[in-house]
């Protein structure tokens, strides 16, 4: 008889972190956990720890179909919305989404075309899920599950993979709950800085673009609704920003690299894009109603992430770089466009960057001054 294999000690503290930290589960509320099979040692641990706390969790398994659906369905498939997928969203209390690729190219061949469409058509589901969470009536969070496929997109070992992983989410350290409580509070003071400010001015390498964010809110990203977490954002006023912006690390949208992209603003509005690769996909992706504006503007603050893993949950947030969002704002920043995607695009700040709050110098080569 083959005994039963132990659950890494790593997998149990993250799913403690995630329930009473990240969602900070109350007794009786509805939680939705979804995820792919690979990820069933991560979700049953959330889900015993769910019910542990009283939650009444339901699990939502999904499996390799992207291909298989993106592939064959009918431009009525491409745009449907199921009844299922719409009464989860507006009534679940928690959404626990546990996320690994395990095929991050599969899409590569697709007609960007269609990604297009299936992305446009998700825009009404998005307003109802970032509508409800900025109305406090929906906690959210996404949490990573190490596997090979991200593993070897990271260009390392899964063991090194896994070491990266956890370690990111400080579930290595003896209290990791204490560890993020840290974190928020150093954050809460930059947020209490930037929301005093009008004008942000962010240069550096083929870089120099303005945008007003008075009366915005900076929203603190303290591994609440995203673990690993580490970063400061908030929306542009719509009709603001201007310059240019050139991009250091590929933007990765349905597993797809869209390498070196430079956009220009004018009011608001991309007015000139390209990229040395991918440049269809690009184009496409501008043309969904929203996605020519910025919906996000952020600076990440965790140095514990140290490379580009071709993960966005993970790059988004490293210390020393910045990143734009194309397309749908975040309510709770006061944001107010509305697109069918939200794509984050990633820039590196080490080597002369810089970042001016109301003519003040306040970030340096990848650091902040305050």
């Amino acid at each position: 008889m083959v005994a039963n294999q132990m659950v890494d000690q790593r997998i149990e503290k993250l799913a403690k972190l995630c329930v009473h930290y990240s969602v900070d589960l109350q007794p009786k509320e509805k939680v939705i956990i979804t995820g792919h099979v690979q990820t069933f040692p991560l979700i049953k641990e959330i889900y015993r720890e769910c019910l542990l706390s009283d939650g009444y969790p339901l699990v939502r398994p999904s499996f390799d179909l992207n291909y298989t659906f993106f592939k064959h369905a009918k431009n009525h498939q491409l745009k449907y919305i199921s009844p299922f997928s719409r009464f989860l969203v507006e009534t679940m209390d928690v959404s626990i989404g546990v996320w690994c690729r395990p095929n991050p190219k599969e899409l590569t061949n697709i007609d960007p075309a269609r990604i297009k469409m299936f992305g446009a058509s998700r825009r009404e589901i998005s307003e109802i899920f970032n509508k409800r969470a900025a109305d406090k009536q929906l906690k959210w969070t996404g949490l990573p599950y190490p596997i090979t496929a991200q593993a070897q997109e990271a260009a390392m070992s899964l063991a090194e993979y896994e070491d990266f992983v956890y370690t990111s989410c400080l579930v290595h350290k003896r209290d990791p709950i204490a560890e993020w409580k840290k974190i928020s509070q150093q954050q809460a003071r930059i947020c209490a800085y930037l929301d005093k400010v009008g004008q942000i001015h962010m240069t550096g390498e083929d870089t120099d673009i303005t945008f007003n964010v008075r009366g915005r809110k900076w929203i603190n990203s303290d591994g609440k609704r995203n673990m690993p977490s580490g970063e400061v954002f908030t929306a542009p006023i719509e009709n603001s920003v201007n310059g240019t912006v050139r991009f250091t690390y590929p933007g990765i949208y349905a597993g797809r690299e869209v390498e070196d992209i430079k956009l220009t603003f004018k009011d608001g509005k991309v007015t000139k894009a390209s990229a040395a690769k991918g440049d269809e996909l690009l184009q496409q992706l501008l043309t969904i109603e929203g996605a020519n504006r910025i919906g996000e503007a952020a600076i990440g603050t965790n140095y514990r992430i140290t490379r580009f893993t071709k993960n966005m949950l993970f790059d988004e947030k490293m210390g020393g770089t910045i990143h734009i969002a194309l397309g749908n704002s975040y309510p709770e920043t006061g944001g107010l466009n509305k697109s069918g995607i939200h794509w984050d695009i990633l820039k590196d700040m080490k080597k002369d960057g810089r970042i001016y709050a109301d003519g003040e110098l306040f970030y340096k080569d990848g650091k902040l001054l305050i």
